[in-house]
């Protein structure tokens, strides 16, 4: 009787470190409730290295992340939806950029704001973007000597 008792409480504690570490994984990986979120969309020229659950940060601080990525078809410019917390209230003149981590880190989004008395509203879409920066684009550059000067 006491062995299965053992072997009860063994188990229930088991269970118990296989859900805490199951909310704590959905917590860190974004994919949880997005309970206390703000949406905003934006619209970019390219998004290269963002994906769906990308940072999205503040004076370098997370602040989101990115939930939806879709091409428009008129425009062909990337459309994205950024969860911000719904505490971080964002002025209207805000700026939102696509920055990378350094040569080999990842791609974040970067929300720069303004000046403005005025706030954004949620839902809104913030105007002022900056897309990514391609590395490769700007070796291949350097290298030819085409600094993005007008050839004569």
């Amino acid at each position: 009787m006491a062995n299965q008792t053992t072997e009860v409480i063994v188990g229930g504690a088991v269970l118990a470190v296989a859900a805490g570490f199951f909310l704590y994984a959905t917590q860190i990986s974004g994919n949880g409730p997005s309970g206390g979120m703000d949406s905003y969309t934006a619209s970019f020229r390219s998004v290269e290295g963002v994906t769906i659950g990308t940072d999205v940060r503040l004076g370098g601080v997370k602040v989101g992340t990115v939930t939806e990525l879709a091409l428009n078809p008129q425009t062909f410019r990337a459309e994205t939806r950024l969860a911000v917390s719904s505490g971080i209230v964002l002025p209207d003149d805000t700026a939102v950029q696509i920055s990378s981590e350094g040569l080999l880190g990842g791609s974040f989004v970067e929300l720069l704001p303004g000046g403005s008395l005025g706030n954004l509203e949620p839902g809104t879409e913030i105007e002022d973007t900056q897309s990514a920066v391609s590395l490769i684009t700007l070796l291949l550059k350097f290298v030819s000597g085409n600094g993005g000067e007008a050839d004569s």
